[in-house]
């Protein structure tokens, strides 16, 4: 199923999506009654309380608080390692594919859902990229979980926009000030749960800005999958339900261009992957 947060009319809930309509599941914060569907106290599949079109709402971030742990994977595919690592931006610069994946984190005030601004406009550098990714949501606790028991601890999917200044990823020589602008975290539109995605690694990303493709590539090409994430992370901490893995973005970013093709007012982004959705932004 689909779990959707949305806002209509000044109230927020959590809702399950049926075709062309919300099924309203809970009134009131959303991250609560999230984290409460993926701890099994309350159950997704109940009739619901009312229902909406989903044109008649605005998508709230699928987090289950605003305060998230996002774990971000950088240099995952193996074209954008290349094409990062020769960018002049890659302040890491020692390895042009990485032996060992690349985390880094972003805060989860930077979070905004499907249709919200990216406020390029606060980069005082000027040198915003869009990095689309496939993200999974934690399911359940993990601690030291091996590879093939990684998929069990799955919740669900959703799509990320790993929204980045290059400058200040560059100049601060770690990551975290570079990507957690506010509103430099495009999430959504909803949760697919683990259930109804087959054959993950065959999900198909697509990053179109103002309709032209910038970057296409399928979760296979990953340079680290998913169970050797999980695998990593967990080795040595421990991953809480509603926890956010974002798996890394394929090549075609903003930087690999020469000149670089950085955000401008008046953008606007949209991130597809098979089985899920579009996650689309503006940017002003």
């Amino acid at each position: 199923m689909k779990l959707a947060a949305f806002e209509v009319d000044g109230r927020t809930g959590l809702a399950r999506v049926e075709g062309d309509e919300l099924a309203v599941l809970h009134e009131g914060e959303p991250g609560a009654a999230l984290l409460s569907v993926i701890e099994g106290r309350s159950d997704a599949t109940a009739p619901a309380l009312r229902r909406i079109r989903l044109d008649d709402v605005r998508l709230l971030p699928p987090a289950v608080s605003s305060r998230a742990t996002i774990l971000c994977v950088g240099k995952n595919y193996h074209a954008h390692a290349k094409e990062f690592f020769g960018s002049g931006f890659d302040s890491t610069g020692r390895e042009e594919v990485p032996t060992q994946p690349v985390i880094f984190g972003k805060t989860g005030s930077c979070l905004v859902g499907k249709g919200a601004e990216v406020r390029a406009s606060l980069d005082p550098t000027g040198s915003v990229d869009y990095e689309g990714e496939l993200a999974l949501v934690i399911g359940k606790k993990a601690q030291q979980v091996s590879r093939k028991d990684a998929y069990d601890c799955i919740f669900g999917y959703t799509i990320f926009n790993d929204v980045t200044s290059r400058e200040l990823q560059k100049r601060h020589n770690q990551w975290l000030i570079g990507k957690s602008l506010d509103t430099f975290g495009p999430l959504g539109p909803w949760i697919v749960t683990s259930d109804e995605i087959g054959d993950v690694s065959a999900l198909e990303l697509l990053t179109k800005i103002n309709g032209e493709v910038r970057q296409q590539a399928k979760v296979a090409d990953l340079v680290f999958d998913i169970p050797t994430l999980i695998e990593t992370l967990t080795a040595t901490m421990t991953l809480q339900p509603g926890d956010i893995i974002a798996t890394g973005t394929p090549a075609g970013v903003g930087i690999g261009f020469q000149p670089p093709r950085f955000l401008k007012k008046g953008d606007r982004m949209e991130v597809s992957i098979s089985g899920i959705g579009t996650l689309s932004n503006p940017v002003v």
